[in-house]
């Protein structure tokens, strides 16, 4: 599998990303859930203010969240690529700034928390949502955590 991954940090975040790291991550869950041929993700680092404005005008919720994900297959189940055209999931945007702060509270690297947000965000390209029920929100956390496993980037 062949993974084109774009990733944008906004000018606002001064600290060092390790972009080899989440395009691992990204790689390692796109490999774990068995996806083939060449595929295409964009991801934004970038702060809580963006973060509260596509959530409010995407989602219609007035407030910051850690991460936003906008997959390009919704609604176009079944849609067929040309041979030379990789499949686009879609986007994922990022608050850093919730990065720092949850990687805090949980007691963990900001490291494990942006790449664990950029994991949470390729699977809900891929169609998980933890949202519908508990025994989706447990099926999503069980993927999530083998990819953290996988990466070496278990619970500190």
């Amino acid at each position: 599998m062949n993974a084109e991954i774009d990733i944008e940090i906004a000018e606002s975040i001064t600290a060092a990303i390790d972009t080899t790291l989440l395009t691992r991550a990204i790689q390692a869950t796109l490999d774990a859930e068995q996806q083939t041929g060449s595929i295409q993700v964009s991801i934004l680092i970038t702060d809580d203010t963006e973060l509260h404005a596509l959530n409010r005008d995407y989602r219609q919720i007035d407030s910051p969240t850690d991460v936003l994900s906008f997959a390009a297959e919704e609604g176009a189940p079944g849609f067929v690529y040309p041979p030379d055209m990789p499949r686009f999931l879609g986007d994922i945007a990022i608050s850093y700034d919730r990065v720092l702060s949850q990687a805090v509270e949980y007691g963990h690297s900001n490291e494990r928390e942006l790449v664990f947000l950029a994991v949470h965000g390729i699977l809900h390209l891929l169609g998980y949502d933890h949202a519908r029920s508990p025994s989706d929100e447990a099926t999503m956390r069980m993927h999530e955590e083998a990819v953290m496993q996988a990466l070496g980037l278990v619970r500190e």
